[in-house]
């Protein structure tokens, strides 16, 4: 029994080694990326899956899969290299777990099929290139995000799904790495169950680590490579792009733009309870010391939201960030109670200007918002109408001005005397020049919370 499974062991390496030089002899950009796993038997799977650490494999399975089809060998490889390039064993998140499942074989089959190397070409067949076709009107590109998203939104039927299963499914996912905030909760005083969930967190840290390192270096050989001899794995590149590209914190940039001042409100840390109590018992109701009237706070007065509002933003995606504008500056208390917030919409000229001048007016404003445009893209006429505010003197303490946009325009040649952040809202990667004077942020569906 021991030497067979020693044989068995030897015969899946070899195997799936042969699958990987394969690979590599006919892509060499992904070198790095098909050394990152190593192979072990496990015969809880009837086919093959990763963990991110290793290729698990049945070795019977690769056996009569080597004999049958070499093609489809090398594609069973690079699927589950792609997950772990994409972290898709990490990202699940409360999203449904079988929707994500097969929004991952869905993503990663899409970048199989548009890599032109004869190593893993197949004929795709008609139901596939519907599929693509149909994802494809939501988004450039097919991420695993972008699929699941669309999924949602199609509300796919019971058979429906299993036939989409059944064209994309490929690796087991049972072993990617469990989220321990996914996991139930341990009883009170369970040690063990603790040490659990920082073993856990502690390898999918780890795993996180090395597959980014990973895409870097691949996202680099790619871009080499390219130079040199065209785009014969595009799909590849433009999702890794995605996948590799910085993630912003929306709330923790909003608070560039908060001033100090003293504002009306009791400010209980410089207020000493022992004085007050001191007075009240001596005295009967006249306490010696009272709270201050005045605290310091940390907020934003005068801002200005800028909305492009031209042909190429979309009414969903406006309202999103509008709608996640409101929640975080709610959530952290971000306004004074006076303050002075011109939400300003502007396609190739200004179309409105709204002045708010409380939070609950903020609200009343984004829950029956409705866009004034549809023209060009130029942001100039905008500056120039924020330059005459201060001016005439209705901003005072201006500390920035955001222009939320997802299309290109004339930018001012000269740097405002107010900080400028240009918010671009991208389902894809595609890179944005914007002057030196100004920041770029970009935000996806996820920091939008679009399905």
């Amino acid at each position: 029994m021991h030497e067979n499974k020693e044989k068995l062991t030897r015969i899946g390496e070899a195997i799936l080694t042969s699958a990987r030089n394969d690979i590599y002899l006919s892509m060499r950009f992904l070198d790095i990326a098909l050394a990152g796993l190593g192979y072990q038997m496990n015969l809880n799977t009837a086919r093959v899956g990763t963990d991110g650490i290793n290729i698990l494999y049945n070795p019977t399975f690769l056996i009569k899969l080597y004999q049958e089809d070499l093609v489809l060998l090398n594609r069973y490889y690079l699927h589950m290299v792609l997950h772990c390039m994409f972290r898709h064993e990490l990202n699940q998140g409360d999203r449904d777990p079988d929707l994500w499942d097969m929004a991952c074989d869905i993503a990663a089959e899409n970048v199989l099929d548009g890599i032109d190397n004869r190593a893993v070409n197949l004929m795709q067949s008609s139901f596939r290139e519907e599929i693509y076709d149909r994802l494809h009107e939501d988004a450039r590109v097919l991420t695993a995000e972008a699929v699941y998203r669309s999924l949602s939104r199609w509300h796919v039927s019971y058979e429906e799904q299993l036939r989409i299963r059944q064209e994309f499914f490929r690796d087991d996912h049972q072993f990617w790495p469990k989220d321990p905030n996914q996991e139930p909760q341990e009883q009170e005083g369970d040690a063990s169950g603790e040490g659990d969930r920082r073993q856990l967190e502690a390898q999918r840290q780890e795993i996180e680590g090395k597959w980014k390192h990973i895409d870097q270096k691949t996202q680099t050989n790619l871009e080499t490579f390219f130079a040199q001899h065209g785009t014969e794995a595009e799909g590849l590149l433009k999702t890794i792009r995605i996948e590799n590209r910085e993630r912003y914190d929306y709330a923790r940039f909003l608070r560039r733009f908060v001033s100090l001042r003293e504002e009306l409100r009791v400010d209980p840390d410089s207020f000493d309870y022992a004085f007050y109590s001191y007075g009240l018992e001596l005295y009967g109701d006249i306490p010696l010391i009272e709270p201050l009237e005045y605290q310091e706070s940390q907020k934003i007065q005068d801002f200005v939201i800028v909305i492009d509002t031209s042909d190429s933003c979309s009414d969903g995606v406006i309202e999103a960030f509008l709608g996640e504008t409101k929640a975080i500056l709610h959530h952290q208390d971000a306004f004074f109670q006076h303050m002075n917030l011109h939400i300003i919409q502007s396609d190739a000229a200004v179309q409105m200007d709204t002045v708010l001048h409380s939070p609950a007016e903020f609200d009343r404003f984004v829950d029956s918002f409705t866009v004034k445009g549809y023209g060009g893209t130029d942001f100039r006429p905008a500056f120039a109408y924020v330059d005459r505010l201060l001016a005439q003197g209705q901003l005072r303490e201006l500390k920035g001005l955001l222009y939320f946009t997802d299309g290109f325009g004339d930018y001012p040649q000269r740097k405002p005397a107010y900080e400028t952040a240009f918010v671009f809202f991208e389902d894809d990667y595609t890179d944005r020049e914007v002057p030196p004077w100004a920041i770029k942020l970009v935000l996806g569906p996820e920091e939008l919370r679009i399905l």
